[in-house]
Formats: structure tokens, C-alpha cells, sequence
């Protein structure tokens, strides 16, 4: 019998990340590619397991993801967010660890929209006084 999953998806600005967990070795996969391999760096892999890391779950479960939009930081806390969220669909007792470590709560930060009349979302126009 194939080992239970459990879903959870994950967002970050214009980053959307899906992710399956299911109980095992600690194998995680994004995009067909390790963690390390996919992401890069050091910090950014420390973002992605902040959940595990929280709730004392480190190497329990196996996660596999799919990421798409935005850059790799984007990306990453997509997949800690998504994490999170399967975590508290698999152990439902961890919501409130997750909870108040702020990773069930989906960062509303995102990019400003340019403004017409502006040079950017809030740079104006250089004022002369002649």
C-alpha cells in the first residue's frame, strides 16, 4: 500500500508551490530536482524547512513540489508556506506550533503597481521650481 499523502499549497508574492508530503526518509523534491540543487543556497533551504524545524519533524516526511512564478526567493517561502500547511493537514495538533511561528499565515507583501504620472509606484515626477 503507497504511504498517505497529504496536500498543501503555498504562496508568496506571484509564486504559487504545491506540495505533497508523505511519511519518510526526509527526500524532498522540487520540480524533479533536490532542494539544494534547485534552490542554490544555504539560507533559502533554511527558509524551505523552517516548518520541519519548528515542529520537531526534521527527516520525518518525504516532500514533493512543483513551483511556478516569481523568482527562487519567492519560490522558497511559497514552499514553506505550503509545507506548513500540509504539515497542519497531516498532524492537525500542530496547528497551533505552526501557527505561532507565523507559517500558516501567507505574506501579503507584494509588489506595488506603477502609478500613471510616476516614474515608479510612488517615485514622482522631479519638482523644478522653474
Amino acid at each position: 500500500m503507497a504511504a498517505e499523502e497529504f496536500y498543501g499549497t503555498g504562496h508568496r508574492k506571484t509564486s504559487c508551490a504545491r506540495v505533497w508530503i508523505s511519511r519518510g526518509p526526509g527526500d524532498m523534491s522540487v520540480n524533479g530536482q533536490s532542494l539544494a540543487e534547485y534552490l542554490g543556497r544555504k539560507a533559502l533551504e533554511g527558509t524551505v524547512l523552517q516548518p520541519f524545524a519548528a515542529t520537531e519533524r526534521v527527516d520525518q516526511y518525504d516532500v514533493v513540489a512543483k513551483t511556478k512564478g516569481g523568482g527562487i526567493a519567492a519560490q522558497a517561502g511559497a514552499l514553506r508556506h505550503g509545507i506548513a500547511r500540509a504539515l497542519a493537514v497531516a498532524e492537525p495538533d500542530l496547528r497551533t506550533v505552526l501557527r505561532r511561528g507565523g507559517l500558516l499565515t501567507r505574506d501579503p507583501r507584494a509588489k506595488e503597481r506603477k502609478k500613471a504620472g510616476r516614474h515608479r509606484a510612488r517615485r514622482a515626477k522631479q519638482f523644478s521650481k522653474r
